[in-house]
């Protein structure tokens, strides 16, 4: 069985729902996963904006440190007990909903969560989505994504 996730407030493909924008609801999602491979210790999340006018793109929320019996977070949280969320973008620890610029057109937002071969990263709430990512890079076992767009057409 492959790595999954699921949501009841995001849909793969479809329109991120308002509450996930930071102006009208600023709530981290509901998110589900399945079938970790073995071997996981614990999970992580990040979601991404490649899309953002940076030259890198812009991280939303960077969560780390989730025990590896947990298998969903409720939206709006809380987190699970030795959970650790980096900096965002927008620099203070914590989910930053949708946000682009007016008339910049429709922004992918990618929910991902990894499956991770330790129990805690190296990471604090002062390090940034990069630190986070690097990181990841080096402990995933697997990871399982859902995308969803917001444009802010600046109505």
């Amino acid at each position: 069985m492959a790595f999954t996730l699921t949501s009841n407030d995001v849909t793969d493909g479809g329109i991120l729902p308002d509450a996930q924008v930071q102006a009208l609801g600023n709530t981290s999602p509901h998110l589900a996963w399945s079938s970790a491979p073995e071997g996981t210790k614990s999970f992580a999340i990040t979601v991404y904006d490649p899309d953002a006018p940076t030259g890198s793109g812009f991280w939303h929320w960077t969560v780390a440190n989730i025990p590896a019996d947990v298998r969903e977070i409720a939206s709006g949280g809380p987190l699970p007990v030795g959970s650790v969320e980096g900096r965002t973008d927008f620099g203070a620890p914590g989910f930053g909903g949708a946000a682009p610029p007016p008339g910049h057109g429709p922004h992918r937002y990618i929910f991902t969560v990894f499956a991770v071969d330790v129990e805690a990263l190296e990471v604090t709430p002062q390090d940034s989505g990069a630190v986070f990512g690097f990181n990841l890079f080096f402990h995933t076992l697997a990871k399982a994504s859902i995308t969803a767009t917001w444009e802010n057409k600046g109505d």
